[in-house]
């Protein structure tokens, strides 16, 4: 890359490394290693994140998250985690439809006892 490039990217940065071209090219050069690093963990984060709502929402109804998932499959729903966890969260008649055909199809779905309310949430 030639200098006006690397100044380009360099734009926002703080100090010398905006406007010295031997700072400067360390610092997008490192930049551009977090982003592509950070480009995958972006999806591994996302990933975690709708399995932690599905299993809150299958909680909810007494299943864990694994067996719920292995109903699933049993059933042959295909359905992928990030449009459970959207379900889960907006649409919790169709998400308890669903863990209902889950624990149908598979015996092992042993019912959890979902955690009781104390303080304020006992008066909702």
């Amino acid at each position: 890359m030639n200098k006006k490039e690397i100044l380009k990217l360099a734009k926002g940065f703080r100090g010398r490394a905006k406007n010295c071209i031997r700072i400067a090219r360390e610092r997008v050069e490192k930049a551009l290693q977090y982003s592509y690093r950070d480009r995958r963990n972006k999806k591994r984060d996302m990933r975690s994140l709708w399995i932690e709502r599905i299993n809150a929402g299958t909680r909810l109804h007494g299943v864990k998250y694994g067996n719920f998932m292995h109903g699933l499959t049993k059933e042959n729903i295909q359905l992928n985690r990030k449009v459970l966890s959207e379900i889960s969260m907006h649409e919790p008649h169709s998400f308890k439809a669903l863990v209902n055909i889950s624990h149908n199809a598979f015996p092992g779905n042993k019912k959890v006892v979902p955690p009781k309310k104390e303080g304020l949430a006992v008066l909702l």
